[in-house]
């Protein structure tokens, strides 16, 4: 499952099972729940799944939150093991680009963008940062031009990635979504984590800081 950005998504994949998955774009306030329904259409319960993989962000606080304490939850009620799985890796996994270097691009709101870069959709090039859309072609200079860039960000600053170079697919392309199989793929290859120590990927500090007295 993945609640970096606005939307929900949650997969269900395994070897010798074709993966399924459920996406929901939420008004502002809701919390939808897909968990249940697709197991029911698997055809299998809670005691057929052998591991959780839960996306890490970075991304909106509120929705991590939402989703980390979910897989913890459901982690720590079934006895499954979880593994906490990077957002933007998972975006980039699944724009399918083969030899390419893949940028994915999170709109951080506050005129900011959370971004790396990865080598078919696997290495990491360009680790985890977050940037204001001004500053991608110093942040970027390493990667160099030719890159495919997705993600909400890469829509939203469409304009100063193609002027460094990339290209983007257009608005309504599926590369821009992150889609929870891939954080199932990519947990299928990591460790478990400490329910403790499953915690966000956050690149920023937080707005409310302690006063001095």
């Amino acid at each position: 499952m993945d609640t970096a950005t606005a939307a929900t998504t949650v997969a269900l994949a395994g070897p010798g099972r074709e993966a399924i998955e459920a996406r929901d774009d939420p008004p502002p306030g809701g919390r939808p729940n897909h968990a249940a329904r697709l197991l029911a259409l698997a055809g299998c319960g809670w005691r057929d799944v052998d591991r959780l993989a839960v996306g890490l962000g970075p991304g909106g606080f509120t929705g991590l939150r939402i989703g980390i304490a979910t897989a913890r939850g459901l982690a720590q009620a079934h006895g499954i093991p979880v593994v906490g799985v990077s957002s933007l890796a998972a975006l980039a996994r699944g724009a399918e680009a083969p030899g390419r270097i893949v940028v994915g691009v999170i709109d951080a709101r506050r005129g900011e963008v959370f971004v790396a870069a990865y080598a078919d959709g696997r290495d990491t090039v360009l680790a985890p940062g977050v940037v204001a859309p001004e500053a991608l072609a110093g942040h970027l200079g390493g990667v160099g031009p030719g890159a495919l860039a997705v993600g909400d960000g890469a829509v939203r600053y469409r304009a100063q990635l193609e002027a460094l170079g990339s290209q983007v697919p257009p608005d309504d392309a599926p590369e821009h979504r992150i889609a929870a199989v891939q954080v199932c793929r990519l947990g299928a290859l990591g460790e478990p984590a400490d329910l403790d120590g499953l915690l966000p990927h956050n690149l920023r500090e937080p707005d409310a800081v302690p006063r001095d007295r």
